[in-house]
């Protein structure tokens, strides 16, 4: 199965930001899928973020992110990422990355605290 390891969390005042990474073990694959950031707040279901298609051209943002967060990749390092910018309160969740409409396996996720 493909391993999804994120990464870059952490704690920051609210305004700040954050560049989040989603390291794919499965070179192979990686470049012909479209792929997505998905958060669950404490007590709450996990929910959609954001979504990029397979070469990158076409990207969808949740409502609540939107002009905030961008969603990125690089197909060459079997990379994704997400930079967070003017983080909220609101925002803190662990973050996870995978595969859509069609998740794979879920990895550990990283942590992302926004202090008020």
């Amino acid at each position: 199965q493909v391993q999804l390891v994120e990464s870059g969390g952490g704690l920051v005042q609210a305004g700040g930001s954050l560049r989040l990474s989603c390291a794919a073990s499965e070179p192979t694959t990686f470049s012909n899928y479209a792929m997505g950031w998905f958060r669950r707040a404490p007590g709450k279901e996990r929910e959609f973020v954001a979504a990029i298609n397979w070469s990158g051209g076409s990207t969808t943002y949740a409502d609540s992110v939107k002009g905030r967060f961008t969603i990125s990749r690089d197909n060459t390092k079997n990379t994704l990422f997400l930079q967070m910018n003017s983080l909220k309160p609101e925002d803190t969740a662990v973050y996870y990355c995978n595969r859509v409409p069609k998740p794979t396996n879920w990895g550990q996720g990283t942590q992302v605290t926004v202090s008020s």
